[in-house]
């Protein structure tokens, strides 16, 4: 149960009254106001503030404040399913925290556990655990240790080492006598991971202990998880009862307004349903699956603008410092260059001017032809391939969204400075898999045949670079001008050539083909490889090119 493991995540930080009495150290205004956002359930408004929060304590260097600020920001992130982003601003404020000061081992902790819990996310299960581990270690409160243990044994749980999940839970339940909540959580981990272990084992009677405990209670969230399991545990035997209990969690998501645990009944009212009620359940959970990955997509966005607008701000006051200090020097320089000018006379001075004015007519000329190259080949089209893979992929791979965003940075800061695909450290197969499928839509399929790694063994790196932007250009002039709905990209490799056959089923080519700088850039690219490519309009059906280049 996800959405449970990160609310006791959200318990954990919001409602230790350790946690409180430490913060009482520092007073920061931002942060206050942040705290009620966040109690609120303003996650948007609470991490504008944190944000302001930090701010103010690397002003005051106040390190206490400044951590406490980061961890709120990594838990926001890591809840809204950004658990990269999450893990990055934990570990800066790891930064600010001093693990021989006990005044901030509740801090780390809670830091260490967010940690763990971004890095369970991310299926890197053996650092996870060793994250908790930590955790525990900075615990000094036998509640936090016992959700930090929790956290823990799912893990275990995960990766089918039942006995020292087991082992972990036996160990928390013999310290919940007094909390009737806690109690029944731990009940069911239990029962539930025998079952997971021991298919013959019946865990019912446990689960429905632990049921009327959460009732008694109140416990909605509890009952969202008693209901998961029992119907779980009654498809195969009984799916009438597991409909049942799929029902139930259903409406009690409902009243939560939870929609990743109103997605997870959903799914088991799909598989369990009559043929009748299954498109009403399928129609519903397709929406509500949009909504939340809207509303996760747009928080990542908004928190990772907030982010950058900040450090943007300091990054022009730097820009506008260091600006001021050059035009002091420079006025300086300009004084002395006059006095220098006026003592060597005026013919020598006119000439020399003239020499040197011709000199860069021609040198900004030549750098300007260069540059309007790589700019449409290393920026311009990146740009474009970047807008399609957003607009039309639902899963963005943020890492490599991030990586080929700090390519196109890196190119536009230098654009002198050669810099290749080969720095994403991917090999050209998967370089030129990413491209194609940033171009797939929905009413536009790409399919490739024949991109191995085979095909691209002792290609030289200057050729798979001119292949890689040749194709590039060619994806980019399909999008914009061919409205086609089919692409074919077929690769061969036949002793020391290679051929690629593209083919798209669009409007084709005009009769006077008017060649622009990429389809001239083409062409050139294909030469300087001794490469040949051919354009085959096929009247309304489509447009073929065929390319053909050796390896030297």
């Amino acid at each position: 149960m996800k959405p449970l493991f990160s609310l006791l995540l959200i318990l954990l930080l919001f409602s230790c009254s350790k946690k409180e009495n430490v913060e009482k150290k520092f007073h920061n205004p931002y942060y206050d106001l942040a705290k009620k956002y966040r109690d609120s359930g303003k996650p948007d408004s609470a991490f504008i503030q944190f944000n302001q929060a930090k701010e103010f304590g690397l002003q005051n260097r106040d390190s206490l404040s400044i951590a406490s600020s980061l961890i709120n920001m990594a838990i926001l992130l890591t809840n809204a399913g950004d658990y990269f982003g999450g893990q990055e601003i934990s570990i800066e404020a790891n930064k600010y925290l001093n693990e021989g000061d006990t005044g901030h081992h509740y801090y780390l902790g809670s830091n260490y556990n967010n940690l763990g819990i971004a890095t369970y996310n991310l299926k890197d299960y053996n650092n996870s655990l060793r994250l908790y581990d930590s955790a525990i270690k900075f615990s000094d409160d036998s509640l936090d240790t016992r959700m930090y243990l929790n956290n823990k044994a799912k893990v275990y749980q995960e990766i089918k080492d039942y006995k020292s999940a087991l082992k972990i839970y036996d160990q928390i339940l013999a310290k919940t006598a007094k909390n009737e909540k806690e109690y029944a959580r731990v009940l069911t981990n239990i029962a539930n991971t025998k079952w997971l272990e021991n298919s013959q084992y019946n865990p019912v009677p446990d689960f429905l202990k632990s049921l009327q405990i959460r009732k008694k209670e109140n416990d909605l969230w509890g009952q969202n998880s008693s209901y998961a399991h029992l119907s779980d545990y009654y498809t195969l035997k009984q799916p009438d009862t597991a409909l049942f209990y799929a029902q139930n969690m259903y409406n009690v998501a409902q009243t939560l307004k939870s929609a990743p645990d109103q997605i997870e009944a959903l799914q088991k009212l799909i598989k369990l349903s009559p043929a009748k009620e299954t498109k009403y359940f399928f129609n519903v959970y397709e929406k509500i699956n949009d909504s939340l990955q809207n509303a996760r997509n747009a928080s990542k966005n908004q928190f990772a603008l907030i982010r950058y607008d900040t450090e943007k701000s300091k990054a022009d006051n730097l820009v506008l410092q260091k600006d001021n200090e050059e035009k002091k020097y420079q006025v300086i320089i300009l004084a002395f260059g006059l006095l220098l000018l006026a003592g060597t006379g005026t013919l020598w001075y006119r000439k020399r001017k003239q020499k040197l004015e011709l000199a860069a007519k021609n040198s900004i000329r030549d750098s300007q032809l260069k540059t309007s190259k790589k700019v449409h080949d290393k920026v311009a089209n990146k740009i474009y391939r970047v807008m399609s893979e957003v607009e039309n992929k639902n899963d963005l791979d943020r890492n490599n969204l991030l990586d080929q965003l700090e390519y196109i940075y890196n190119t536009s800061r230098d654009i002198s400075y050669e810099i290749t695909d080969n720095q994403l450290n991917k090999t050209f197969r998967q370089q030129l898999s990413d491209l194609f499928s940033a171009y797939v839509a929905s009413t536009r399929s790409i399919d490739v045949i024949g991109n191995e790694d085979e095909v691209w063994v002792n290609v030289p790196e200057n050729t798979a670079s001119e292949i890689f932007i040749i194709l590039l250009e060619l994806m980019n002039n399909m999008k914009k001008h061919s409205q086609a709905t089919v692409v074919k990209i077929k690769f061969n490799k036949n002793h020391n050539l290679i051929s690629i056959n593209y083919y798209d089923n669009g409007i084709g080519f005009p009769e006077k083909v008017i060649y622009n700088n990429g389809l001239r850039n083409t062409e050139t690219r294909i030469k300087n490889i001794s490469g040949t490519i051919t354009f085959e309009t096929m009247d309304k059906n489509g447009l073929e090119i065929l390319i053909s280049f050796p390896i030297h």
